[in-house]
């Protein structure tokens, strides 16, 4: 059964609809170029009490400040993004957490050499991911090992994704949405429902 993540999220109604739904983890974004931007604060009381992993998404940051973030907020995973990305998803994962360690999809990339577990998304000239673009799937489809499949995935092209590259697990964010930061609830439970059911 494939693994699930929601991104992107900012308010409750739309954690509670993801976590209805069946998803294994949110994430929310640290990141404060994003439109999908939440803070230290606002990331800790969506997480809340959630039984599913809770990933804050950072950049940037020095991995002893995202060891205190994490440790302080009770979030149980981490996505890093930026100078400190390897330095930091190394000490996270060293220190329990769950990683998910952004790469870029390369003929080269072995995903067993990542820190955690790998997350495959699309990177633009202006973001690190969230684009909502589709990368060439060919490029996953020959790895081996446990890797997340990102970028432009959404309710209808999961069941492709999932069949043609068979990722460990799947994660999506702006194909989900009504607008940036708001999620469409009734798209939420489909992307989950068909990736877990392919």
């Amino acid at each position: 059964m494939t693994w699930v993540k929601v991104c992107g999220l900012t308010q409750e109604a739309d954690v509670a609809a993801a976590i209805n739904g069946g998803a294994d983890a949110v994430g929310f974004v640290n990141v404060p170029s994003s439109p999908r931007f939440v803070s230290i604060e606002r990331a800790s009381q969506l997480a809340k009490g959630i039984s599913a992993h809770t990933v804050l998404l950072t950049l940037d940051v020095e991995p002893a400040q995202v060891l205190q973030i994490l440790e302080d907020s009770g979030m149980t995973g981490i996505q890093p993004y930026g100078i400190n990305a390897g330095a930091t998803a190394r000490a996270a994962a060293a220190a329990g957490y769950l990683v998910l360690s952004p790469q870029r999809p390369t003929p080269e990339l072995k995903v067993a050499d990542c820190p955690g577990i790998a997350l495959l998304d699309t990177p633009s000239q202006t973001a690190l991911g969230g684009t909502g673009r589709v990368f060439d799937w060919s490029l996953a489809k020959r790895l081996a090992g446990r890797f997340v499949l990102a970028g432009g995935l959404g309710p209808d092209n999961v069941v492709t994704a999932v069949e043609m590259v068979r990722p460990w697990g799947v994660d999506a964010s702006s194909r989900l949405e009504l607008s940036p930061g708001k999620k469409d609830h009734g798209m939420v439970a489909d992307f989950i429902t068909k990736a877990k059911n392919t």
